[in-house]
């Protein structure tokens, strides 16, 4: 009998040791936080708050007013801003520190890269309970501070937040991505814009902005320089081009579809209009609003959020006085494989907040993060750039609707490019899509914009883009953001549910789950054989 307790305790051990490889490869869906019934005022806390700004110093303004007057209402909570310069930055830092536990309390990021944050961690706060609170959640009682109810959240940018199941992120700001476009020269070509853009009309414009005088100088402009069609953000351009094709991107569960056929014919089609000059990416010719500005390109891609630097009179214009030329300015969604159904990207920056020790301390990160979405800091920071408020409360306010209905006032605050920007979204919001967000969609993302990079790198050092080309730059980005494990297998890269580990972790664990098993039969062989022989 004793020999079969022996077993019956390594079995037992044996099962609490695969629930706990089980919990921790899927912790990270647990990390709903326990909200304190009061929030304790007779504390003092200092939180951290990293968000990202560059050049556009009303941005910081906003930031700081929004933490002056949050601090007006909350004394006992102190805000510390620190600023990046991009979102990157952040990203690396989150992740270094989540290693030694230093996160920021409150972070501006993506929720791509939020999910690499969850990776074997309980580091970022569901906010599944927070938001629906009766006292601290969205539009709560106890709030001392005017805040939106779930359902005055724009649902298409709230569920930009879910990840596996949860909500790790509130939505701050949203944008696409926008064509702004010389419409003088487009005329001047011969050409008139369409109602819709298709993919067509623009490669036809940029081909025949290539002709050339017998002195070398553009006809279009009688410079030396023309880029008809640059493309800031290629990882969108490649994505955005699959999406209106109805070809693989990802799944929603992680597994990369992206290295297919069309994807193929898509860089193909690229490499044709790259040979002539038609077409570059801003990483490989510079900011595209520049070239615009100069007249040395017709058609500019960039986010709507980056419309105060387009147009001749932009004013965050970054070339000189002397290089700028006049022309008018159209701003229209981006290209289109189906101008009667078309799609675009919807992006933006999100809030999350990080898990504490201290309840109280997460709740007043809380608090902060949830005063982001009020009305007053919603409408200053929107009318900054072409960013549109996430929130119906904000977009239906009088004081947003009289900031669009003043289009063209003065080239800052009305600036009549900025609130088209703007305006395009808010009437295509419908038919906006989001790509899965899973632990590795960050590098597929990356991967994307790399293979349209590579061939148009490719092409302007005269190699040859065809199907062994193609192949083997399939391959090579597939190893470089680490997609191998998927890329010619079938299966998922990190399986992209809430949580799991990397494959080599994952190995690990399996492997640790087997020993458990083999020790378990061991003794239970040995038991039997004992008991066997005390029988005899």
């Amino acid at each position: 009998m004793k020999y079969f307790k022996k077993a019956g305790i390594f079995i037992l051990c044996g099962v609490l040791g695969l629930l706990s490889l089980t919990g921790c490869h899927g912790a990270a869906v647990q990390n709903q936080f326990e909200i304190p019934e009061e929030f304790d005022t007779s504390r003092q806390y200092e939180i951290t708050f990293w968000a990202k700004n560059d050049t556009n110093v009303n941005q910081t303004r906003i930031y700081e007013k929004a933490i002056s007057d949050f601090q007006s209402l909350y004394p006992n909570i102190t805000v510390n801003l620190r600023l990046y310069t991009d979102y990157g930055r952040i990203y690396n830092d989150v992740i270094t520190n989540i290693s030694t536990n230093t996160t920021p309390n409150v972070c501006i990021t993506y929720p791509d890269h939020i999910a690499t944050y969850l990776t074997g961690s309980n580091s970022v706060v569901a906010l599944d309970g927070l938001f629906l609170d009766e006292k601290y959640g969205l539009g709560g009682s106890e709030l001392l501070f005017d805040s939106p109810k779930k359902d005055e959240i724009i649902p298409k940018f709230l569920e930009e937040c879910k990840i596996g199941g949860s909500y790790y992120a509130i939505p701050y700001m949203r944008s696409t991505e926008a064509c702004y476009i010389n419409k003088t020269y487009v005329e001047n070509l011969g050409f008139s814009l369409p109602d819709q853009l298709t993919w067509d009309f623009v490669w036809q414009v940029a081909e025949a902005a290539t002709a050339k005088n017998d002195d070398g100088t553009f006809k279009i402009n009688g410079q030396n320089v023309m880029l008809p069609f640059i493309y800031k953000s290629t990882d969108n351009m490649m994505i955005q081009m699959l999406r209106q094709k109805g070809a693989g991107y990802s799944t929603s569960d992680g597994k990369i579809e992206i290295f297919n056929d069309t994807t193929k014919e898509l860089l193909r089609d690229i490499a044709s209009h790259v040979v002539n000059g038609a077409f570059s990416t801003f990483k490989i010719s510079g900011y595209p609003a520049n070239f615009l500005n100069a007249g040395q390109c017709i058609f500019a891609v960039d986010s709507t959020a980056g419309a105060t630097w387009m147009g001749c009179d932009a004013p965050l214009i970054d070339i000189s006085e002397d290089k700028l030329i006049q022309f008018e300015t159209a701003v229209m969604p981006i290209p289109q494989f189906d101008p009667e159904n078309p799609v675009m990207i919807s992006q933006g920056p999100s809030v999350c907040v990080f898990n504490k020790d201290d309840p109280q301390e997460v709740l007043a990160s809380w608090l902060f993060a949830q005063y982001l979405l009020t009305n007053q800091v919603q409408i200053a920071y929107s009318e900054t750039e072409g960013y549109v408020p996430v929130t119906s409360k904000a977009q239906n306010s009088a004081e947003y609707k009289d900031y669009l209905s003043r289009e063209g006032e003065d080239n800052s605050t009305y600036y009549p490019i900025k609130i088209k920007a703007a305006r395009l979204l808010l009437e295509h919001t419908d038919e906006t899509f989001v790509t899965p967000v899973f632990n590795g969609s960050a590098s597929l993302r990356d991967a994307a914009g790399h293979l349209i990079e590579d061939v148009t790198v490719s092409i302007r050092r005269k190699h040859t883009v065809d199907e062994a080309y193609l192949d083997k730059l399939y391959s090579d980005t597939a190893a470089l953001y680490h997609l191998d494990q998927t890329y010619g297998s079938g299966l998922s890269v990190d399986k992209a549910s809430l949580g799991r580990l990397p494959a080599a972790s994952v190995i690990l664990l399996c492997s640790l789950g087997g020993i458990w098993i083999v020790m378990i039969l061991y003794v239970v062989i040995t038991a039997l054989k004992r008991r066997k022989n005390h029988n005899y």
